[in-house]
């Protein structure tokens, strides 16, 4: 990509960003990128400020890609040729995680979750919360999928998979639940589907996917958050976080 070309693809990101809008996943009232009392009361942890890439790092360094870049309040991947995946500092293992997301046309990203340093990439050890353009993109993986694993089921109202994405240009909104008991997939309040990590069905489906050959994939209790960036342009906000104790 130009130099050029560049810049003007980062220039429409960010201009749809602005003009876009979407219910926060939240109360209305609270600010984006900040937690209302009620949240800090509970527990939740914010993992993006707003305006720094503080408490991030990309895979395997020490620093974030310029790739990514801090803009208008969103953490956004605007050059997937110099991003990379980044990671969060910090590792969770139980958590429910929300955030939103506004990707481009054609775009696709996922979120990671249990990643570690094993693998040479971070979907060599943590599962995938797929995020895409549903509409143009050329993975035919949806969003909210658990990447080769997990879909939801079909639609009775179209005939067709589930499908609670709002266009390109919009805010999409995420709930990712996960825990010994069972994780949940939600896209804007509707939930995709529930699986359970470990389980005799979910090794039989890790065995006939890809990831079967990855002796590291999905075996850690607890690992970085990452975001994806070298599929797409993508930005997120309002990342949060609310550790779960054991049950």
């Amino acid at each position: 990509m130009t130099s050029f070309a560049a810049r003007r693809f980062t220039a429409t990101l960010l201009a749809v960003l602005l003009v876009s809008s979407g219910r926060s996943l939240f109360a209305d009232d609270t600010a984006p990128n900040t937690l209302s009392d009620a949240e800090k009361k509970e527990g939740w942890q914010l993992l993006f400020d707003g305006t720094s890439s503080k408490g991030w790092h990309s895979f395997k360094r020490n620093d974030v890609l310029p790739g990514w870049q801090v803009k208008d309040g969103t953490l956004a991947c605007v050059d997937p040729h110099n991003a990379g995946d980044l990671c969060t500092d910090g590792k969770y293992g139980s958590f429910d995680l929300r955030l939103e997301y506004n990707i481009s046309e054609a775009g696709n990203g996922g979120i990671m979750f249990h990643v570690t340093d094993a693998g040479s990439h971070v979907w060599e050890t943590g599962p995938e919360f797929q995020l895409e353009d549903n509409v143009k993109a050329a993975d035919k993986i949806r969003c909210g999928w658990l990447y080769a694993l997990y879909q939801p089921p079909i639609d009775p109202a179209t005939g067709k998979t589930l499908d609670a994405t709002k266009p390109v240009g919009q805010w999409n909104q995420v709930r990712l639940v996960i825990s010994p008991e069972k994780c949940e997939h939600y896209i804007n309040g509707v939930k995709y589907f529930e699986y359970v990590l470990g389980s005799d069905d979910f090794k039989d489906r890790v065995a006939k996917s890809k990831f079967g050959k990855m002796p590291n994939f999905a075996k850690a209790d607890s690992g970085y958050i990452s975001l994806q960036g070298d599929h797409g342009q993508v930005a997120f906000r309002n990342i949060k976080l609310l550790p779960l104790g054991a049950k």
